[in-house]
């Protein structure tokens, strides 16, 4: 066979099924391998952008390496804020890029970029194949390193001639590296587990602090197990959300700067934080220096690279953190583990969640228009929390996480550690294609949403029946947020609309642009609701409809996510109104 058609049975033999791929000169022999096989679902975006967002999706909400491919120069380029994304909120993903002929690198060929060398320092490995041998080993290489340890994005750059060169393949079935880190599943010691009980047993008030990695680890049973054993409040992070039931009476749902007041209170008066598959980001820990401050600080993580990176901690372990909740559950019992008695604690948390909750009033019965914090809260009460949640990034991002409930893992994708606008319609589309049998939902907002929109395309013509339902406020609303608190509200670029006209609730008639317009010029239906009376019933229809929907909520610019803590700042300045 050819290169290309290698290429096709290796990703079969990895078990991938559907991949995200915009054809081009350099990439057109795969796509013909594509064609001959059959076999593999290949879903044509309108962008490449949107083909790597969807691949991040479709990995995010099953648990498996999302693939895309993309031709040399600018259509490999237009991969780069997709990988980026996937390296910063560790994503399992296989990038493939096809290359002018190897005779040409180096020479300023048409449409030749260095895309190995480009993207080196957003990937776990990036391949440059000049050997049509080294195809098999290389595939079986790239996929083991995406989605073992801690998951991430590997890119494969092949050139056109080794495409087209036809070789005997020899298939691998299993993957060796030099380097003894890479194939070691690292499982922590008991005895430093020992030292995490005997750290809570000393404990007046411990917390739980959980993140991505979590998830990743598909560790959520495990982690429930050992709060409920060791009776610890939990607080995760937005890439942990779900990794432990938001409904527990142990959640405190998510904290950082956006996040509960109670959990950051909680983190920042404890005396004990236990921080498991999370790496102490600078959105979560503000001032890093006065972060948890008073508290015995324990890293559990995969990633011996995050240890002391951004926090000094008393106790760092690295260990596969599914085994390492697993053991501690079990030396728990074998040592018959007592829990401190944390009553005045617990009892000082719920006073927390009581007095000061994500403002779910938000003066939803007050406002005669629709609340972006109301359109979510229904949304959640109509699905009855059982869907999944791709967003954009902005304040909606945030609404989304605060008002809509998350009990299971693999249900809130959003950018987070990149925070890349124009991710989530593209997004639901990948999580769809892995979720066929339930709800996908992207809460957008206009700006983000205008970023990616020709995936509607995709979505009619590919019948992926994912919603978008956008909280359009016509302006950048998280800039605007912040523009309102620290700089006076000049606006510096942030409306969307016609500024001598900008829309509104209440002038309904300046609202640009028009969304359902445009998703009916794809063949998606589009709903526009106004009216507060009519909100419910609308996304109804939405939830109802058999394909994709576009459900355009116009909603006021003046509402603020809060709390906020201020970039830098301490839980102390936290803003509560």
């Amino acid at each position: 066979m050819n290169g290309a058609d290698s290429v096709v049975e290796c990703l079969l033999r990895e078990g991938v099924d559907s991949i995200f791929a915009y054809p081009g000169g350099a990439s057109q022999e795969l796509h013909q391998a594509f064609a001959r096989s059959g076999k593999v679902r290949v879903i044509l975006p309108r962008h490449e952008q949107g083909g790597s967002f969807a691949a991040e999706g479709f990995a995010r909400a099953s648990g498996k390496v999302g693939v895309c491919m993309a031709t040399s120069g600018p259509g490999a380029t237009n991969l780069v804020s997709a990988i980026a994304d996937a390296f910063m909120d560790s994503t399992p993903m296989v990038a493939i890029t096809g290359q002018v002929f190897s005779k040409y690198i180096g020479k300023s060929a048409f449409q030749e970029t260095d895309f190995f060398g480009m993207t080196l320092p957003i990937v776990k490995h990036s391949y440059l194949v000049l050997n049509v041998h080294d195809l098999p080993r290389i595939f079986k290489e790239a996929f083991h390193l995406a989605r073992s340890g801690r998951p991430g994005p590997v890119v494969i750059d092949i050139p056109k001639d080794v495409q087209q060169a036809r070789f005997r393949p020899v298939f691998p079935a299993t993957v060796e590296f030099k380097n003894p880190y890479v194939n070691e599943v690292h499982h922590a010691a008991d005895e430093p587990l020992r030292q995490v009980l005997a750290l809570i047993a000393q404990a007046k008030r411990p917390v739980l602090y959980t993140g991505g990695g979590i998830v990743t680890a598909e560790a959520h049973h495990e982690l429930r197990a050992f709060a409920e054993r060791v009776n610890v409040p939990v607080a995760t992070t937005l890439m942990g959300v779900g990794s432990f039931p938001e409904t527990h009476p142990l959640s405190m749902q998510w904290f950082g700067m956006h996040g509960a007041a109670y959990g950051n209170w909680a983190v920042d008066q404890s005396d004990l934080l236990l921080c498991f598959g999370a790496r102490f980001d600078d959105r979560i820990t503000g001032d890093v220096n006065k972060f948890a401050s008073g508290a015995k600080i324990v890293h559990l993580d995969i990633d011996a690279a995050e240890h002391n990176k951004n926090k000094r901690v008393h106790l760092p372990i690295l260990s596969d953190v599914k085994y390492a909740l697993a053991r501690l559950v079990e030396l728990a019992t074998i040592d018959k583990f007592t829990p401190p008695d944390t009553r005045a604690w617990h009892e000082q948390i719920n006073t927390w969640k009581r007095d000061h909750p994500f403002d779910s009033s938000a003066g939803f019965g007050k406002s005669p228009h629709i609340l972006p914090q109301e359109a979510v809260a229904t949304l959640y009460e109509l699905t009855k929390g059982d869907a999944v949640i791709t967003t954009g990034v902005g304040q909606h991002q945030m609404w989304a996480a605060q008002f809509y409930r998350f009990d299971h893992p693999r249900r809130y994708i959003s950018s987070l550690g990149l925070g890349a606008m124009g991710f989530g319609y593209p997004a639901a589309l990948g999580a769809k294609v892995a979720c066929p049998d339930k709800h996908v939902i992207d809460i957008d907002g206009d700006g983000s949403f205008v970023m990616n929109i020709q995936e509607l395309a995709t979505a009619h013509i590919e019948k992926i029946a994912a919603k978008a339902m956008i909280l359009n406020n016509q302006h950048l609303g998280m800039v605007v947020q912040w523009e309102d608190r620290f700089y006076g509200s000049v606006r510096g670029n942030t409306i969307l609309g016609d500024e001598k006209n900008v829309g509104s609730p209440d002038n309904p008639a300046g609202l640009y642009p028009d969304f359902v317009k445009i998703a009916e010029g794809f063949g998606v239906k589009g709903r526009r609701v106004i009216k507060k009376s009519e909100l419910r019933e609308a996304i109804q229809e939405m939830l109802d409809h058999d394909g994709p929907f576009v459900l355009d909520i116009i909603v006021p610019y003046t509402e603020h996510v809060l709390p906020m803590i201020p970039a830098g700042k301490t839980v102390k300045e936290m803003i509560l109104k």
